[in-house]
């Protein structure tokens, strides 16, 4: 769609950027859960930022090689808030949509035929990392005041199913909610194409595998026909 560079820089940063993506997740999860200090806390800190500088630099060259550019940059918006918005220092609430986009990055170039695993790994990602996000926000001020909680939420919140036993009061943890509804909505809505395209063309290569036979058997039964059509005219002429 936006021209064979595009296709080849992702397909040859693929593995580097899922690499940058789980040691991302790792030293996010481990500054919510442990709170290290000294030499381990700022070890996270690296990472994260390293993994920052990252993706913004697979966003200025995907905008710089890709052919229709103003398209491409109304499409990957998300992209753009990754890489602009922690210089204004929304850090927290900026790494949840890291995660996010990664998972939109996997969902782009995802196959058909793995949509199961795709479904299981993007939705367990998913809550994991709000689960993560929403305990970093509510902990102190809110009624999610453990990961196991968190994760509760986190699962009852993208089913859309939402008990009501906990919820987010702060502004952080309400945006994170909106986003995780929104992403749960859009996750079925992805398994559902998904579903439905991979049907229709089974139904589109059962059908044009019947053709051939169909068509064949047709030709054989005209054959037997005009053959007893030129018996019955020939019975029919009369003797020399």
């Amino acid at each position: 769609m936006y021209g064979p560079r595009i296709e080849r820089w992702q397909s040859a940063t693929g593995w580097a950027l899922t690499t940058a993506a789980i040691l991302f997740l790792v030293a996010y999860a481990t500054q919510i859960l442990a709170e290290p200090t000294g030499a381990i806390a700022a070890a996270c800190e690296v990472i994260l930022y390293v993994t920052w500088a990252a993706f913004l630099i697979d966003y200025l060259v995907r905008l710089v090689i890709v052919e229709n550019r103003s398209r491409w940059f109304v499409r990957h918006l998300l992209d753009l808030a990754i890489v602009v918005l922690p210089m204004l220092r929304p850090l927290r609430l900026m790494r949840f949509l890291a995660i996010l986009a990664i998972i939109q990055r996997g969902a782009g170039n995802m196959l058909r035929g793995r949509v199961v695993v795709y479904t299981v790994g993007a939705t367990i990602l998913t809550v994991v990392v709000a689960g993560l996000a929403v305990y970093d926000a509510e902990r102190t001020s809110g009624n999610i005041d453990s990961f196991g909680d968190a994760i509760w939420w986190a699962f009852v919140t993208i089913t859309t199913v939402g008990y009501g036993d906990y919820y987010p009061v702060t502004v952080t943890g309400r945006i994170v909610a909106v986003g995780l509804m929104i992403g749960g909505i859009a996750l079925i809505g992805v398994v559902t194409a998904t579903l439905a395209s991979w049907i229709v063309e089974r139904v589109s290569d059962a059908a044009s595998k019947q053709k051939p036979a169909a068509t064949e058997e047709h030709v054989e039964t005209l054959r037997r026909e005009i053959a007893e059509l030129k018996e019955m005219v020939r019975g029919l002429m009369p003797a020399k």
